[in-house]
């Protein structure tokens, strides 16, 4: 008996793959292969960067409240503490957009705390 390969499934399966490697740099959008390993590594990346991009949104903000903080003679880490202490509950993203946005705003909210 001859043998049954499902000529229809494989070339889709591979078709599918080739298209979502599209764009990449030579034989990683042309080869099988080499499509799939890089897309599934594409993948990987893009799950860890999720995460990476979470930690460096919050490093840009610190940097922000601090520049604007030392414009009004206090450091982030003094300005934190007191904005705690007298329980202003504005988040990292919230205060970082009023210091680059909203200058006299975050001037209020750092008078309020001193």
């Amino acid at each position: 008996m001859p043998r049954s390969v499902n000529a229809v499934a494989s070339k889709r399966r591979r078709k599918k793959i080739l298209k979502l490697a599209r764009g990449y740099y030579g034989s990683r959008s042309k080869v099988y292969t080499i499509a799939k390993n890089t897309y599934e590594k594409g993948l990987l990346y893009a799950y860890r960067d999720r995460k990476a991009k979470k930690r460096s949104f919050r490093a840009l903000w610190i940097q922000r409240i601090n520049a604007g903080a030392r414009e009004h003679g206090i450091s982030y880490s003094q300005f934190m503490g007191k904005l705690k202490a007298s329980n202003i509950e504005l988040n990292r993203k919230v205060l970082a957009d009023l210091a680059y946005n909203n200058p006299e705003a975050f001037k209020a909210i750092v008078e309020k705390v001193k």
